[in-house]
């Protein structure tokens, strides 16, 4: 794949970023409608976590297959697959009108945007290949991906409270549209290469399979579900110990920064799920806050984090390495749910929510960065990719058992504290409040394995440079 004209590249650049855009965006624009989802369709408190785990774990299940199945059958044949498949299951989910359908579009959206996602950056690469020219393009994808949480929460506020949420899912047919059909004119076609016949779909299947059940387990409180889910998972484990070309390989994890990056990302990814989808509610269904008021409230600490993303992120890592900043990072987070436990039924912003939300904000600008490096440390320069995407795996997956974990610790509390005779927004406040306390206690327990068990390395050049120059234009 050749484009001679440097107009065109860019322009499909453009493209390129606003389709990944479109699924940065969903992966916060759905936390603000969450409340008037959960009224309109009759969600329980524990079944809602599904309208978030059933994208968020076929995406991370389906993520890595989707890199090589782009090897495969080509980059810009698999993005396409990807965008129009995000876009009808969009559509699907604006006219959803019961729970189950909204449930099942959303994986769908899940499997369409592992692909976009897992390609976008593969094309990029292959359509600038001059160092110049490539730092550049890879600082605009990463400036705009750094403004998607933002502009996720701003615009899913916006869309529930002057429309209704269906929109925050409607808004994606123009947008998905537009980028199919620019691709479709600005990239030629190419051809995948490798052998098809080592594609891992068991392994896909069986990491997907075995965490919706762990999930479902825990929504449901049909435990007895969890051994057939460790099960599931023994079997994946054995499967990625077969199998010529695994979806995980199962070596990167005798690294010892890598394993314990990983269990950071796992134990912080519980703390992070928690908190905005948690918040979300509180803020609505406690304090009545309307979905724009919610959107605006989440607006600082997303800035705080699209900062910290231009740049700075890569200054701290190269002044302190990334031991030091994975601490204090993962001690802020702890600090910020710790504020969010103690707020009341009757709270303001300035007092209960902004301090907490933007030390959160300063935690993750903080870490995010430097735990990924330490998931890629000590790995060969070609394998950094990989390692990255295992990382962003673990996040996905811990988050999506954590925040089922949660959810329902907090819906659990609130029935015990209103059968106990408290006033139902005190009980349901209560039961929040225990919630953020155990999601505390993940990212202080993230602050401490990374104290005491990540190596204090430096971050090797080529993965730095690689990360500056996602990170800045």
């Amino acid at each position: 794949m050749t484009i001679a004209n440097t107009r065109t590249r860019w322009l499909a650049l453009y493209a390129l970023c606003i389709g990944d855009l479109m699924i940065v965006v969903d992966m916060t624009i759905v936390n603000v409608a969450l409340p008037s989802i959960r009224n309109d369709l009759g969600f329980s408190e524990t079944s809602l976590v599904w309208v978030v785990n059933a994208y968020v774990l076929v995406y991370g299940g389906f993520m890595l297959l989707a890199g090589r199945l782009g090897d495969l059958f080509g980059h810009r044949r698999l993005f396409l697959l990807g965008v129009g498949l995000f876009t009808a299951a969009s559509l699907v989910c604006g006219l959803a009108q019961s729970q189950h359908f909204l449930i099942a579009a959303r994986a769908v959206q899940g499997v369409g945007g592992a692909v976009v996602s897992a390609v976008a950056l593969s094309l990029i690469m292959t359509l600038f290949t001059e160092t110049g020219e490539r730092t550049k393009a890879m600082g605009v994808f990463g400036f705009v991906m750094a403004a998607g949480g933002s502009l996720g929460v701003l615009v899913g506020g916006v869309l529930t409270d002057r429309l209704d949420w269906h929109w925050v899912f409607l808004v994606n047919l123009p947008i998905g549209i537009g980028v199919f059909v620019a691709i479709l004119m600005l990239i030629p076609g190419g051809t995948g290469q490798g052998n098809r016949r080592h594609l891992d779909l068991g392994g896909a299947a069986t990491i997907t399979g075995s965490l919706i059940l762990a999930v479902y387990a825990i929504e449901s409180k049909t435990y007895w579900l969890l051994a057939p889910a460790a099960v599931v998972f023994a079997a994946f484990l054995l499967l990625e110990t077969r199998v010529r070309e695994p979806l995980v390989p199962l070596r990167l994890f005798k690294i010892r920064n890598v394993s314990v990056a990983n269990l950071i990302g796992v134990l912080w990814s519980v703390a992070m799920f928690s908190l905005f989808f948690l918040a979300a509610l509180y803020l609505q269904l406690v304090l009545g806050y309307s979905p724009l008021e919610v959107g605006l409230a989440f607006l600082p600490s997303n800035l705080i984090m699209g900062a910290f993303s231009l740049g700075l992120s890569a200054k701290i890592v190269m002044r302190f390495g990334i031991k030091t900043p994975i601490v204090i990072g993962m001690t802020l987070i702890a600090a910020g749910l710790l504020l969010f436990a103690r707020a009341p039924v009757d709270g303001s912003f300035l007092v209960d929510v902004l301090p907490a939300t933007v030390i959160v904000g300063f935690g993750v600008g903080v870490a995010f960065n430097p735990v990924l490096l330490a998931a890629m440390s000590d790995v060969a320069p070609s394998e950094t990719g990989l390692a990255s995407g295992v990382a962003n795996t673990a996040f996905m997956m811990g988050g999506a058992v954590g925040l089922a974990l949660l959810s329902t610790v907090a819906a659990s509390r609130t029935d015990s504290l209103g059968a106990s005779g408290d006033a139902p927004l005190e009980a349901l406040t209560g039961g929040y409040h225990v919630a953020f306390l155990i999601g505390a206690a993940f990212a202080a327990a993230a602050a401490v394995i990374a104290a005491t068990l990540l190596r204090p390395a430096e971050a090797p050049a080529h993965e730095l440079g690689a990360q500056a120059a996602a990170e800045a234009a």
